[in-house]
């Protein structure tokens, strides 16, 4: 055996017994959600430890493609409240969006999106990947959103980013 593997089993060995176990998993589906995990078999939201993972929210609904999206953003903040996390807790997002097809439809989109977008993560921004997609579960859905939260981590967050360079005008 390696010293290398021996240290770890070693480690491994001496930890307390309570940091070997796995995390506690709760699963949560507010009120006229229960079809999601009874039906559909899959959790609307799940928290792992202090991991929060938020499954797909459609902007769908009566409204302007603002409104459905702003519906979107506040029935993601009911569903990180009821696992006990925040939207500065949110670490990840991926959103899949239906309008795009090329890179230039979906700059379009996003100068509506963006500043809704802004309106409830103002700092400490989460991570973000954007999709296009053909279609979506839910119908007239315009975008669905996906979340993952750190309970506690945005209390104190850190960025150690430089505002970039204005960008050189293009003739």
């Amino acid at each position: 055996m390696s010293l290398r593997l021996t240290c770890l089993l070693l480690s491994l060995a001496t930890l307390p017994a309570f940091a070997q176990e796995a995390p506690t998993r709760e699963h949560f589906a507010r009120a006229g959600q229960e079809a999601a995990y009874h039906d559909w078999h899959y959790t609307p939201v799940v928290k792992v430890g202090d991991m929060v993972i938020v499954s797909g929210i459609p902007a769908a609904g009566p409204g302007t493609y603002e409104e459905k999206v702003r519906r979107m953003f506040v029935a993601l903040g009911k569903e990180l409240e009821q696992a006990g996390a925040s939207y500065a807790d949110v670490v990840e997002l991926t959103t899949f969006h239906t309008g795009p097809t090329d890179p230039q439809s979906f700059q379009s989109e996003f100068a509506r999106f963006a500043p809704i977008h802004h309106e409830f993560f103002p700092s400490h921004y989460p991570a973000w990947s954007a999709v296009g997609t053909s279609a979506l579960l839910s119908p007239g859905a315009v975008v669905e959103m996906r979340a993952v939260a750190m309970i506690g981590s945005g209390r104190a967050p850190k960025a150690d980013i430089p505002k970039p360079r204005p960008r050189p005008a293009t003739s």
